[in-house]
C-alpha cells in the first residue's frame, strides 16, 4: 500500500499541554509518527512524500478566516511581545452561548479562543507547516484512488500528524488543526466520486468531521467511540445525531461505554460496516485512531494488537477504494505495530 510520510510533521512539537488541570508533557508528539514510520519500513513498506497542494480543497472544508488565522498564528503571537517565541499561547476565553462569534477580535488570545474548542491543542512554531503537510497528504491520497472512472490504487495510507478529526469548519481542538479526513473526502468528491463514506474508529468522536458534513447527503459519516457523556469531546457524538437538512440520515454515531470489551467494539464495527455497505459509496475514508488499544494512556477500550489486523480485514471486505488517515493513539511505542497490522490486514483480503 502506498504510504505518504513527510518529515515536516516534526515541526509541530509543543513542549507541554494541560491535562486534568495539570501541566504535562504532550501526549501527541513527533515520536508517534516516527514509530509508525519505523514499523512500516521494517516490514518492507515504501514511503512517499505527498505531491498535491491542498489549499483549494481546504477552502471547501474550513472557513477562510480560520485558515488565515491558523497559517499566521505563530507569526502574530511572536510579534506581540519579546520572548513569545519561547512561550506557548493558550486561549483563556471562549464565545459560548449568547456571546458573538461573527466578529473577529483584534486581541490575539481572544482570536485564539474564537477558533479553539479547548485549551489542549497547543500551538508551536511549525504547527501550520505540519498540519498543512498532513492535508497535502490527504489530498494526494485521494488523487491516487481508483474512483470516478479513473485507474488507480485500491488504498493509500497517510502517516501524518497532528491528527485532524476534531478540527471543525472554523475551530481547532483535540490536538487537531486541519481535518485531514474531511480533506480526503472532499477531494474524492471533487475528483469524481459521487458518494463518499467516512468511518471514524478513534476512541474519541470525530466531532469536527461530523460538523463539516452534517447537512450533506453525499458524505456519510459513521463513528464508533467512547460515550460523550463521559469521554472527550463530550458535546457531540450522541446516537440521536443523525444529520440535518439534506444530510438527515447520513450521520451514524455508535457511542460505547468506557471499558467495553473488544467483542462489543467489533459488534459496533459490524453495524458501521453494514451501514457503509448500504450507502453504496464510491470510496471510503478511515479516520484511523489507534487509541482503542488496551494500553493507551488516555483512552479506555481494550483492543489488542491482533484486533487491529481483524479491523483491517473487515474494512478490506467492504471492497471500496480507501484512504487511511492516522488520527489518535498515544501508546506511542505500540502505535507502529498496530497501524501496520491494520494495513496488512486490509491488504490480505
Amino acid at each position: 500500500m502506498i504510504t505518504f510520510f513527510n518529515d515536516s510533521h516534526q515541526a509541530h512539537a509543543p513542549e507541554f499541554e494541560f491535562f486534568r488541570g495539570e501541566r504535562v508533557s504532550c501526549f501527541e508528539t513527533p515520536a508517534r509518527a516516527e514509530y509508525v514510520k519505523s514499523s512500516l519500513t521494517s516490514r518492507g513498506h515504501v514511503l512517499r512524500s505527498p505531491q498535491m497542494e491542498s489549499r483549494t480543497v481546504l477552502a471547501r472544508v474550513h472557513a477562510p478566516r480560520y485558515l488565515a488565522f491558523l497559517e499566521h498564528a505563530w507569526r502574530d503571537w511572536v510579534a506581540l511581545e519579546a520572548g513569545n517565541d519561547q512561550r506557548q499561547p493558550f486561549p483563556s476565553v471562549w464565545p459560548v452561548r449568547t456571546l458573538r462569534s461573527d466578529v473577529e477580535p483584534v486581541n490575539f488570545i481572544a482570536r485564539l479562543g474564537l477558533y479553539s474548542m479547548d485549551n489542549g491543542s497547543p500551538l508551536a512554531a511549525g504547527t501550520w507547516t505540519a498540519a498543512k503537510a498532513g492535508a497535502d497528504a490527504a489530498a494526494s491520497a485521494a488523487a491516487l484512488l481508483a474512483v470516478g472512472g479513473r485507474r488507480g490504487e485500491r488504498a493509500v495510507f497517510c502517516c501524518s500528524r497532528p491528527p485532524g478529526h476534531h478540527a471543525g469548519p472554523d475551530f481547532m481542538g483535540g490536538y487537531s488543526f486541519l481535518n485531514n479526513a474531511a480533506v480526503a473526502a472532499q477531494a474524492l468528491r471533487d475528483g469524481g466520486a459521487a458518494r463518499v463514506a467516512v468511518l471514524d474508529v478513534d476512541y474519541h468522536h470525530g466531532n469536527g468531521t461530523q460538523s463539516i458534513f452534517y447537512d450533506r447527503a453525499d458524505v456519510l459519516f459513521v463513528s464508533l467511540h467512547g460515550d460523550p457523556l463521559t469521554e472527550y469531546p463530550f458535546y457531540l457524538g450522541h446516537a440521536d445525531e443523525t444529520g440535518a437538512g439534506e444530510g438527515a440520515g447520513f450521520n451514524l454515531n455508535l457511542p460505547l461505554p468506557a471499558g467495553c470489551t473488544a467483542a462489543r467494539w467489533f459488534d459496533a464495527l459490524e453495524q458501521a460496516c453494514l451501514r457503509i455497505a448500504a450507502f453504496r459509496g464510491d470510496a471510503l475514508v478511515v479516520s484511523l485512531g489507534l487509541d482503542t488499544f488496551a494500553e493507551d494512556p488516555i483512552s479506555k477500550f481494550s483492543l489488542q494488537a491482533s484486533d487491529f489486523s481483524r479491523l483491517g480485514e473487515r474494512l478490506g471486505r467492504l471492497g471500496l477504494p480507501t484512504v487511511f488517515v492516522l488520527e489518535g493513539g498515544y501508546a506511542a511505542t505500540a502505535l507502529g505495530t498496530n497501524a501496520v497490522n491494520v494495513i496488512e490486514g486490509f491488504e490480505g483480503i
